[in-house]
């Protein structure tokens, strides 16, 4: 459970009955996906006709789990939902102890739900996608692996463990972005995305490690019990570098350059990793960590403007994109900027920075599995350009598509309408520029979306000859109905203000803060927004012929979001190429220096005996001459002496 501190952050109370019941099963939900990770990694070509069936179960089973620990929580009073589960101690060293301890509590519980829920869709609907892959076994293999991470994270009870699963999200997410190693683009891609996130880890590692200089311990328990007593300063500190970490997962500015290149993995991994799980970690790690982030305003605001600059870059990013699934992937980046500048409004938008996280799950796995079935029956072809006229070819795809499309758009009634109204609503009471700035984005979310429904559903088709659209299977079409109907209904997690009452123990209760303008009109203007995106992007594209080759006559602002709003280039400029001097250069003092250092001395020997060599070379007469000017010097020697 939970109590208010002085400070006026959240403090866990640890239920002393944690082990025991249905809580004891607690590890189960990360042992099952490990072991199914294990039997397929190692298993071997034995195990590739029943892999991919143990991979879902194992997910399946896991999400099971969650679902009962859901139920006996919400059973629970709101003062016995904490529940810590110790494990084993990893580490101990001096005074510093770390457990292996698993923390459940009405935010972990939600994870759980998301991440086991939505990735046993994914691996029903990856059964049917990578169904003639030959490497299918591997593939679900990495699914688990990624999966049990991404659960391990959650679950952590301090910083330390959740540093684990966050590396073991790195290292799968690695992996199944660069599944297609064949390909030279996902190849690249993932060490793209590698990198860049080790930048991110940095931030972690460094975080953690003020943390223990600090407060001797990285429990999120203990930390929040006496975060009070520690400096601004040094808290500033743990924020900005938590932030830093959070950008690199989250992809958001400066450190988003990589999820754009990650759609080179499989359409069921962007659907995974980069919509309902790893992009999220970044917003849940500045949620847990609110006790921090409460008491550094800098740290706090930091947040705010990075979610803001996001948001809007993301946006812009996809109104440009003629591949499916990089508009998505824009999409992505952009929706995490509005969870961040929910999460960096402080107590009044936690809550609703972890719902719109949810119902972005829903709706943007939909769309990314629909993208992934547009595919399917396009010969896998990626480009909205050559597509259109699709929604009477493929029906199935096309109603589920539009209900994650109402949803994101904010369409009324339907969940991103819920979520993302309640954060401009939110933003606008503590900063009226912020709210017009998350407004401008829901406009033009609406605007690229549109633009991607006209032309993959609408507009005339223009599929190249040898294209034969068709629907997916039903292995694959079931997966879509299910998470359609979850983008419709997921907003009825706000009725009664449940999310927000059910959260409260772990982030607090905010003080009610009135909007500038009545919530009618808030809503009204956003729906009107959001229909001036939606006219335009008709008027744009509906009314229009859809051109199948990129015009050469475009503005600057088309081609910069064409570039990613130069984002590669900018790094290229400030980091890789100065970084790239900077070990030329200390490549050449490593040899110029170090190694003359080192071998000047033998190569000088080296030299002494070259020449001595050249006197011992066998040969009698030149030891005769050698002898005969060696006497010579002596008796010049001695007629010197004589005569001196």
């Amino acid at each position: 459970m939970y109590s208010l501190s002085e400070a006026g952050h959240a403090i866990p109370v640890v239920d002393p009955s944690s082990s025991s019941g249905v809580f004891s099963l607690l590890w189960l939900v990360i042992a099952l996906p490990l072991l199914g990770a294990a039997v397929l990694l190692l298993g071997g070509r034995a195990t590739d006709r029943w892999g991919h069936w143990l991979g879902t179960a194992m997910a399946a089973g896991s999400f099971v789990v969650s679902l009962v620990l859901f139920f006996e929580l919400l059973g629970r009073s709101e003062g016995e939902r904490s529940i810590v589960q110790e494990l084993y101690t990893w580490m101990q060293v001096g005074d510093l102890d770390i457990g292996m301890d698993l923390l459940y509590d009405p935010l972990s519980a939600l994870f759980l739900l998301l991440i086991t829920g939505v990735g046993s869709l994914i691996h029903v609907y990856s059964i049917g996608y990578m169904e003639h892959d030959p490497r299918r076994r591997r593939f679900f293999g990495y699914l688990n692996l990624f999966v049990a991470a991404m659960l391990t994270l959650v679950l952590a009870e301090n910083y330390v463990v959740l540093f684990l699963g966050w590396e073991g999200v790195g290292l799968a997410s690695y992996l199944l972005i660069g599944f297609w190693q064949h390909k030279p683009t996902a190849a690249a891609a993932s060490k793209k995305a590698f990198v860049i996130n080790r930048v991110g880890d940095i931030g972690m590692a460094l975080a953690i490690a003020l943390l223990i200089a600090t407060f001797g311990t990285t429990s999120f328990t203990l930390i929040s019990e006496v975060s009070g007593g520690a400096e601004e300063g040094t808290l500033t500190a743990v924020g900005l570098l938590l932030l830093l970490a959070a950008c690199g997962k989250s992809a958001q500015v400066p450190l988003q350059a990589w999820l754009l290149d990650a759609m080179e993995g499989p359409t069921p991994v962007s659907a995974l990793i980069h919509a309902a799980t790893m992009v999220t970690a970044g917003v849940y790690l500045v949620v847990r960590s609110n006790f921090i982030f409460e008491l550094a305003p800098a740290a706090q605001t930091a947040v705010v403007v990075v979610g803001v600059v996001t948001l809007l870059w993301g946006a812009v990013i996809g109104c440009a994109k003629d591949d499916i699934k990089k508009v998505l992937a824009g999409s992505t980046m952009s929706q995490i900027g509005y969870m961040m500048l929910a999460a960096g409004l402080g107590v009044a938008g936690y809550a609703f920075a972890i719902f719109h996280l949810l119902t972005h799950g829903f709706f943007k796995a939909n769309m990314f599995l629909g993208a992934g079935s547009v595919m399917h029956g396009m010969n896998d072809d990626v480009d909205m350009r050559r597509y259109g006229a699709l929604r009477k070819a493929m029906p199935v795809t096309f109603l589920t598509f539009a209900m994650g499309y109402l949803a994101i758009i904010g369409f009324p009634g339907f969940s991103g309408f819920w979520s993302k109204d309640k954060i401009i609503e939110t933003a606008l009471a503590e900063n009226w520029l912020i709210g017009l700035l998350a407004l401008l984005g829901a406009g033009i979310t609406a605007f690229y979306m549109t633009r991607l429904m006209l032309m993959t559903f609408f507009t005339d088709k223009r599929w190249k000859a040898d294209v034969h659209p068709h629907e997916s299977p039903s292995v694959m079409t079931v997966p879509l109905v299910v998470l359609a109907a979850l983008s419709v209904l997921g907003g009825v997690l706000l009725l009664g203000d449940w999310i927000v009452e059910w959260l409260s123990p772990v982030v607090g209760e905010a003080e009610h803060h009135e909007p500038p303008l009545p919530i009618i009109v808030i809503t009204l203007l956003t729906v009107a927004v959001v229909a001036a995106g939606v006219a335009l992007a008709w008027f744009l594209v509906g009314k229009r012929e859809v051109a199948t080759t990129p015009p050469q006559d475009v503005s600057f602002a088309t081609r910069a979001a064409r570039a990613d709003l130069y984002g590669d280039a900018v790094n290229d400029t400030l980091v890789v190429r100065p970084g790239a001097a900077a070990v030329r250069g200390i490549t050449a003092g490593d040899r110029t220096l170090v190694d003359g250092l080192f071998t000047g001395g033998s190569s000088s020997v080296r030299g002494v005996g070259n020449l001595l060599r050249r006197a011992q070379n066998g040969f009698v007469r030149s030891y005769a001459l050698s002898l005969l000017g060696g006497v010579l010097l002596v008796v010049l020697a001695l007629l010197a002496v004589n005569l001196a």
